[in-house]
């Protein structure tokens, strides 16, 4: 998805392109300014011959020798000249080597201003966004992560792009700098929240940091955005079975305290070492004898004990998931985004009143912002179910979610493409719930205008 950009970066670049043309029109005038002192510098070399040439036609006669005066004082006359020509020839002279100074020096001046808007013109020209990005892209096929890094980091301070931060995460992944990955798939799905490479290397990043449930998360996510792509299924299934390996390793550890008491309650002391255990069909069947009553009394213990441990597993799974609905319960903050909205969603996925509790923490005018354009068929139908449930508690609030639903994007497109099911299950919420006899004539009123938005038909 392209980027527009800003604004204020619309502002900066204008007010970069003006500075550039300022310093090509100065290089210009500079120019011109070189020509005339240039074509100065060749008259002022022409000057000391012109000089001679007027002093030699001065000294010499017409047929070409020397002009001697019949004035008194003549031959003094003639020193006076030429001593008046030669200070006219140093005083030329250095005049030009003055001009001269000041051409090198201008000409100095004006190779440094050269360089320096040929420099400009070369990082506005070649110097962009894309071009460090594909920069980068060619240093990581060459293995060289920190030159990509470098490369990625300038793009993205041109311009910051899902794709830029999501190729550092990929380069930060082979340096074994998982924290900075994570960070930067997150500034990634800040900008593009269904972009599934992000979900994908932050998959990787998050497991190799421990935080397997967030890992698994973000694989089953990305599975549901492209459910055909093989790579991301077998992430899925590996983040999936470590998670599931430290839920039982976690529920073994509680489980084993509870164990070991039972186990201890229990007496097997009294059941004989060489008597194999018997059936309860075989147990039945026996005859009763002196000899059997210690081990038929071992055995009744024995599953008594069993029974016991059974309940007592029960009552702590179930002391366990009460626990954990109250701390979600208490951990619930308000989604910012629609990854996190579905992640909390199905985290409480059989938990209506934990739904109920994540959707009022929702502002429903958020809710367009919240979704964009990720809102799915199944998550709206949910939703809209779990309204049903506190409806008549809180109608105004629930008119609200309502409301605002529809402004989300692509709404139309995902009521008129639900399935059957789901639009006849829609329908009877509708008629049964929000259009009952008990319901304000106001709030009908609103639900009746609303009804063609859910393509509903008005009864």
């Amino acid at each position: 998805m392209a980027r527009v950009p800003s604004k204020h970066e619309r502002d900066h670049h204008l007010d970069f392109e003006g500075f550039l043309n300022n310093l090509q029109d100065w290089e210009l005038s500079l120019k011109d300014k070189d020509k005339k002192l240039k074509s100065q510098s060749d008259m002022g070399k022409m000057e000391p011959s012109m000089l001679n040439a007027v002093s030699n036609s001065s000294n010499l006669g017409v047929n070409g020798r020397s002009h001697e005066s019949k004035e008194p004082g003549s031959g003094n006359s003639k020193i006076g000249a030429v001593g008046v020509d030669k200070r006219q020839m140093v005083k030329t002279s250095s005049v030009n080597h003055s001009s001269t100074a000041r051409e090198e020096d201008y000409l100095k001046k004006y190779d440094a201003v050269s360089r320096l808007s040929s420099g400009f013109m070369r990082d506005d020209s070649s110097v962009d966004a894309n071009s460090e990005k594909e920069l980068g892209n060619e240093f990581f096929k060459q293995r060289k992560y920190k030159e990509a890094i470098d490369c990625y980091s300038r793009s993205l301070a041109l311009s910051p792009t899902a794709v830029a931060y999501a190729n550092r995460a990929m380069a930060y992944l082979k340096l074994k700098r998982f924290q900075e990955a994570e960070d930067d798939c997150t500034e990634a799905l800040n900008l593009d929240d269904r972009y599934i490479k992000a979900y994908s290397r932050r998959s990787t990043a998050r497991k190799e940091l421990g935080k397997l449930k967030d890992s698994k998360e973000d694989a089953d996510f990305a599975l549901r955005l492209e459910p055909q792509n093989q790579e991301i299924k077998r992430q899925y299934a590996d983040a999936k079975s470590l998670y599931d390996n430290e839920l039982l390793k976690k529920a073994s550890a509680s489980l084993k305290g509870p164990t070991q008491q039972v186990q201890k309650e229990v007496k097997l002391d009294n059941v004989p070492r060489s008597m194999p255990k018997i059936s309860e069909t075989t147990r039945v069947a026996a005859p009763k004898t002196e000899s059997m009553e210690p081990f038929i009394s071992s055995q009744k213990n024995h599953n008594i004990a069993k029974k016991e441990l059974k309940e007592s597993v029960q009552q702590l799974a179930a002391r366990a998931a009460s626990l954990a609905t109250a701390e979600a319960a208490k951990n619930i903050v308000p989604p910012t985004s629609a990854y996190q909205f579905e992640v909390s969603w199905r985290g409480f996925s059989g938990d209506r009143t934990l739904q109920t509790r994540l959707l009022k923490a929702t502002n429903p005018v958020a809710l367009p912002e919240i979704f964009k354009n990720a809102l799915s068929a199944p998550l709206l139908i949910d939703v809209i179910r779990c309204i049903a449930t506190f409806f008549s508690d809180d109608i105004d609030l629930a008119v609200k979610y309502l409301e605002n639903l529809p402004k989300v994007s692509r709404f139309n497109m995902i009521i008129m493409c639900l399935p059957p099911a789901d639009k006849s299950d829609l329908q009877r919420i509708w008629d049964e719930v929000f259009c009952n006899k008990e319901v304000a004539a106001d709030y009908v009123e609103i639900l009746q205008q609303l009804c063609p938005k859910y393509c509903i038909i008005k009864q």
